[in-house]
């Protein structure tokens, strides 16, 4: 399995506001090439709403300079699904990702996704960050 995440969008609204939540450390962590971000068009679109809405409090120029960050660093990935149904099918896309490129899959909304340990909670990915390239 690699270290690589494909992650719902980053900032939760727990910890949008901290300089030191998981969010921010892994956008951190991702800004220092600590692990690769693989990303479909759809998942740039869900980002872009998600960064957009007006209660995370981000300015269009953060979460633009954010997004542009991931089309640059990240690697563009065509997901392929495998049939598996979801409560949201909006969320299929993460999984398919995730999936096709054997990588973790970064989410606050882990019951939506399958029981499987690729599938993260952004506080395990940071802990996993930390325990493994430090």
């Amino acid at each position: 399995m690699t270290h690589s995440p494909q992650e719902r969008p980053p900032f939760t609204s727990a910890d949008k506001l901290s300089p030191h939540g998981n969010s921010a450390q892994i956008i951190n962590a991702f800004k220092e090439k600590r692990f690769n971000l693989f990303y479909s068009g759809e998942i740039m679109d869900e980002y872009h709403d998600v960064l957009s809405r007006a209660k995370l409090g981000l300015r269009q120029e953060d979460f633009d300079d954010l997004l542009d960050e991931v089309s640059a660093q990240g690697f563009p990935v065509v997901p392929e699904s495998d049939g598996k149904s979801f409560l949201g099918e909006d969320d299929r896309v993460f999984y398919d990702t995730a999936k096709k490129v054997d990588a973790y899959l970064v989410t606050g909304n882990i019951k939506h996704y399958p029981r499987e340990q690729s599938n993260v909670l952004p506080a395990d990915f940071v802990y996993l960050l930390n325990s493994e390239y430090s």
